[in-house]
């Protein structure tokens, strides 16, 4: 694995052997830190969101889960 540094970006170079599904959960990662980096919620407040939206998307496709 190299890294290197132009201008303002970062270059990061790894074998092909390594496990594809881990380099994109890392990259999903830090995609995720880039787009909340001047975010000012609070932990709290984004799970209450979480679990509102979760309740209602059960309330609207449980029938498609559980047998009538």
């Amino acid at each position: 694995m190299n890294i290197y540094t132009i201008d303002n970006q970062m270059i990061i170079t790894l074998p092909a052997s390594i496990d594809l599904e881990g380099v994109q959960r890392l990259i999903n990662y830090l995609l995720y830190k880039e787009a909340t980096k001047d975010r000012k919620a609070k932990q709290e407040d984004v799970d209450q969101l979480a679990r509102k939206v979760n309740k209602q998307w059960w309330e609207e496709n449980k029938h498609r889960f559980l047998p009538e």
